[in-house]
């Protein structure tokens, strides 16, 4: 917790509510599930236009008019989405890191801290900023230089690195997720009671 941001916003007139924050729900977890869809589904249809050969049967099964290229325009736009939400998903991670104020004696599954596991969070994060933007400039290279004129729009080493960096987001994500989970940050309800009162008592309150 950081005590010179919190005085901060009492000048301001800002007063932390019970899940520690200025404001009644956490922005920082809403982000993370529109970056986690966005390149999720980026890299998705990339690898669905690369097979589309072996899909085409099906596709005209179904009489669904879908072409190649549909598949490589989905997934260049949400590359491009995910590279500027993910801005906004790093900012307030950090800004909602600085008001946590975790339990110091826990540990997590993974037998880590609740600082140890805030700072590989917090340094994971903007390494996952780099490599998404560094993924998109990557893409955008390839959709307009390198292979414009190409009907497989993406190098198999592109979606190669895409794979890997969903298994990234799988342990980024936990670590995250055992911040809410097991250390109770900004969890209103894990908040209430280390304070020693009843939620349901203080939730109902108008």
């Amino acid at each position: 917790m950081n005590p010179q941001l919190i005085d901060q916003l009492k000048q301001l007139g800002i007063e932390l509510g019970a899940n520690g924050l200025p404001y009644r729900f956490p922005l920082h977890p809403n982000f993370v599930h529109l970056t986690l869809g966005l390149f999720i589904i980026a890299i998705a249809f990339d690898i669905a236009g690369t097979l589309f050969p072996l899909e085409r049967p099906i596709l005209k099964f179904f009489s669904m008019p879908v072409s190649r290229s549909n598949f490589f325009d989905v997934a260049w736009y949400n590359a491009v989405a995910a590279s500027v939400i993910t801005f906004f998903t790093v900012t307030a991670g950090f800004f909602e890191i600085l008001l946590a104020d975790p339990p110091a004696e826990m540990k997590s599954a993974w037998g880590l801290g609740a600082g140890t596991t805030m700072l590989l969070h917090g340094v994971g994060g903007v390494l996952l900023l780099t490599m998404i933007v560094a993924m998109t400039i990557w893409r955008g290279y390839q959709r307009f230089r390198w292979r414009k004129n190409n009907v497989q729009q993406v190098q198999l080493s592109y979606l190669l690195a895409g794979v890997l960096m969903l298994g990234y987001m799988f342990v980024h994500g936990t670590l995250g997720a055992q911040l809410g989970a097991e250390f109770g940050v900004h969890n209103t309800a894990a908040y209430l009671i280390r304070q020693g009162e009843n939620p349901n008592q203080v939730l109902q309150q108008p």
